[in-house]
């Protein structure tokens, strides 16, 4: 998720969980070959494993990015052919390339002849007019031909012409059972399901036929649900047992960060959710919004938050 997934955020989010992937917000190929590589693709040990997704629609210059994301450590690079703003086509990326199987198959192979990591394909059950069954059959067959063995795949179509990048999360029909059947024709693929699940619990029951499932937006505006990640698929407790524990297994590594010179609301912008729906939540998004944001605010900030949440939640209580 563009500006939203950076390095920060997946700390935190792996605070939550040992087993989920974490995925980098997308980066064209363009900005990876050319620009401030440590600013963009640098990461923290903790986060593997950790995918980074890119965008693009030129072979070379996409394998040559992966190249980039293999030597900085990454476990998987993603090709983005789901997201549909109007900036992304532009610049011949994204949703749009679902038109284009044979190109994208193409970036598909010369980006997994360049790197050992696996290379997989996130996309939307198809584009505009296309019709969603044979469209999507054409396009998965394509890619699959290429080699490519794992697909992700939001379950809505997105409209190219006349819808927000917002109104088509949300208003374009959910189709999970048009997934469940590329599935049962597909077998041998790896397909994961991604497209409002707002909870682990509902995307359970189609993993009897799917191979994993992708939460983004919810993850991020209700982080603490992914604290059922590692109970549900690997029978493990999760890494931290409250949301104190969480904010406070977050305190080395904003020490750390602030100690650069390093503005806190790099990181505290991203932590805003973990008391989503909490007694308290609003105060403790109030203290590190408002704190948070100050010339040489530091780590009392979060310990500030915690104090108020923690008193709202007490009078709650009382």
């Amino acid at each position: 998720m563009m500006e939203w997934t950076d390095r920060h955020c997946r700390v935190f989010h792996r605070t939550l969980t040992r087993r989920a992937w974490l995925f980098t917000e997308m980066m064209t190929e363009q900005a990876v070959r050319h620009g401030n590589r440590q600013k963009l693709l640098g990461f923290d040990k903790v986060e593997h494993p950790a995918a980074l997704q890119l965008g693009g629609s030129n072979p070379q210059g996409l394998a040559e990015a992966s190249r980039v994301g293999e030597g900085f450590g990454y476990d998987a690079i993603n090709l983005n052919v789901g997201c549909p703003s109007d900036r992304v086509q532009g610049g011949h990326f994204g949703a749009c390339l679902m038109a284009e199987p044979k190109l994208v198959a193409e970036c598909f192979v010369a980006m997994q002849a360049a790197v050992k990591i696996p290379v997989t394909i996130k996309c939307r059950i198809g584009i505009d007019d296309q019709d969603e069954e044979a469209a999507l059959d054409a396009f998965i067959a394509a890619v699959a031909e290429a080699g490519c063995k794992t697909f992700i795949i939001h379950a809505r179509k997105a409209w190219l012409k006349g819808l927000s990048p917002k109104e088509n999360r949300e208003i374009p029909p959910l189709n999970y059972d048009r997934v469940l059947r590329l599935k049962v024709a597909n077998p041998t693929l790896l397909i994961s399901l991604n497209g409002g699940l707002q909870t682990v619990a509902a995307g359970l029951p189609h993993l009897a036929t799917l191979d994993g499932m992708m939460m983004g937006r919810v993850a991020y505006h209700n982080p603490w649900e992914l604290t059922q990640v590692d109970p549900a698929f690997a029978g493990q407790p999760a890494p931290v047992a409250s949301r104190r524990e969480a904010a406070l297994a977050m305190v080395p590594y904003i020490e750390k960060h602030v100690a650069t010179g390093a503005p806190l609301h790099h990181i505290t912008r991203h932590i805003l959710g973990l008391y989503h729906g909490q007694p308290g939540g609003r105060y403790w998004r109030q203290v590190l919004t408002v704190d948070g944001s100050k010339p040489g605010a530091g780590i009392e900030v979060l310990y500030k938050a915690l104090e108020a949440v923690e008193e709202q939640a007490r009078q709650v209580a009382a």
